[in-house]
């Protein structure tokens, strides 16, 4: 087994791009290969090495199902990712809820001003 850190695997633009694709519902190399190959211009046995180092650093699972093989973003390394950047939310997170209160300060003086296209004095459904 390779011995990557986390930052290691997901720091290549072609592996984050197959999480991506496996995050939602399982899918075959071949389909992942494809979009891959499509998007990045590169070999399938390229994209083969990649899914490999997903796959040995714990990113990744895969299964046989006949002929296929069927692959699947494994969670824990991505928790324990999410674990060490808590340590570091304090400074983003006041920030993205200042921005929040903003846009929907922006949004209620669109909608008492009219300039959403609502008519002011009717109301809105929002």
């Amino acid at each position: 087994m390779i011995d990557m850190h986390a930052f290691d695997v997901l720091g290549d633009p072609v592996r984050r791009r197959i999480l991506e694709l496996i995050a939602d519902d399982e899918k075959t190399s071949g389909a992942v290969s494809d979009v891959i190959r499509a998007e990045f211009g590169i070999s399938q046995p390229a994209v083969s090495q990649h899914l490999k180092v997903l796959r040995e650093n714990g990113f990744a699972t895969v299964r046989s199902d006949g002929p296929r093989r069927l692959y699947v973003v494994e969670t824990e390394p991505l928790r324990d990712i999410d674990a060490w950047l808590g340590q570091f939310r304090r400074f983003w997170t006041p920030r993205l809820d200042a921005l929040a209160t903003e846009i929907a300060r922006g949004r209620r003086e669109q909608r008492l001003s009219g300039e959403d296209g609502t008519d002011p004095k009717q109301g809105s459904d929002r």
